[in-house]
């Protein structure tokens, strides 16, 4: 494995010359700096991580603490992993995933060890453990997900109120009047998880409004237990001519579930990523749920204030994507 001192010698410089034209610390040449960075990736040299840390006081890496529950659709919670890795990566930053049930403590032991620059937090609750912990550390932290208390920290999530009126909204308009909505498990709510009442409640509300009959119930995270409640549900309310989905399980098991009744003509509402439509070849109207733009957002903001004092001293942010409704064939 080559050293620094393996690029200061095949680019003619001083080590600390080289050290200045890989950090960028000092100014030095052009010609020297354009040497000790040919040098470099001739050699494959990478920094050792342990000495830029403690010559920076960076370790260019940010903590993401999320968690697969067994009462969530796997497939969903990807999207927003992949969302802020991959915008870290972009960003020159390895991400440290943990996915330890007990969050909180793990998030201590990450930020008081210094093993990480900022804090992504994924899987958030309305009162959640973690949120103490984070306000409390050197580093700073960015949600994806809306808590009760968003103070000291940056909060990045889908207007999920809008969500659940566009989503009235639309099968109001193509005429129906009695829907049903499909929400995330009951478990979910127990835990704390608030996107799914706001949506709900929100829905609830604008159907009132407008005089439409909407049934609201809990559905299953899992095939194929997410097709048989959705036989069930179509069983129990035969009047109900349109579907709201603010559950992915039973959006992946809808069309098999039509098909198999004879329902090509049933009116849904999805909410959901253009990804998650294109990977389950789901031929309905859906919000999009912008799981890829949330990470990138909430990275974007937590890189800021690592990287900028200034940055670091502006107020904390509350940022809600609209709810942007996609057709078929759009």
């Amino acid at each position: 494995m080559a050293t620094i001192g393996d690029v200061a010698a095949a680019a003619g410089v001083s080590r600390s010359t080289a050290s200045y034209a890989l950090s960028g610390k000092r100014s030095i040449s052009e010609g020297a700096r354009r040497r000790v960075l040919e040098a470099a990736e001739a050699l494959g040299y990478t920094p050792n991580a342990g000495a830029r840390a403690l010559a920076t006081s960076q370790t260019m890496v940010l903590g993401l603490l999320a968690r697969f529950h067994a009462d969530e659709f796997a497939p969903a919670m990807t999207q927003y992993i992949l969302g802020v890795t991959d915008t870290a990566r972009d960003l020159g930053y390895d991400t440290l995933l943990v996915t330890e049930p007990d969050g909180a403590g793990a998030l201590r032991r990450i930020t008081e060890s210094r093993m990480v620059d900022g804090v992504v937090l994924l899987n958030v609750a309305h009162d959640d453990p973690r949120l103490p912990v984070l306000r409390a550390a050197p580093q700073p932290g960015a949600l994806v997900g809306l808590p009760g208390d968003c103070s000291g920290v940056d909060v990045f999530d889908l207007d999920f109120e809008e969500a659940g009126r566009v989503m009235v909204d639309r099968l109001h308009g193509l005429g129906h009047r009695e829907l049903i909505l499909v929400s995330q498990p009951e478990h979910v709510v127990e835990r704390g998880g608030a996107y799914v009442w706001r949506l709900r409640d929100a829905a609830l509300e604008r159907a009132r409004r407008l005089g439409v009959r909407l049934h609201a119930v809990y559905g299953e995270s899992r095939r194929p237990a997410a097709e048989r409640m959705l036989g069930a549900l179509l069983d129990a309310r035969p009047g109900a001519t349109g579907l709201l989905l603010d559950n992915e399980a039973a959006a992946a098991a809808l069309p098999s579930v039509t098909r198999a009744r004879g329902l090509e003509g049933l009116s849904v509402v999805g909410r959901y990523s253009a990804e998650f439509a294109e990977t389950f070849a789901l031929p309905y109207a859906y919000v999009e749920s912008a799981p890829d733009r949330l990470g990138e957002m909430a990275v974007r903001q937590l890189v800021r204030r690592i990287e900028s004092a200034r940055a670091r001293a502006e107020p904390f942010v509350v940022r809600l994507v609209p709810a942007e409704l996609t057709s078929p064939g759009a």
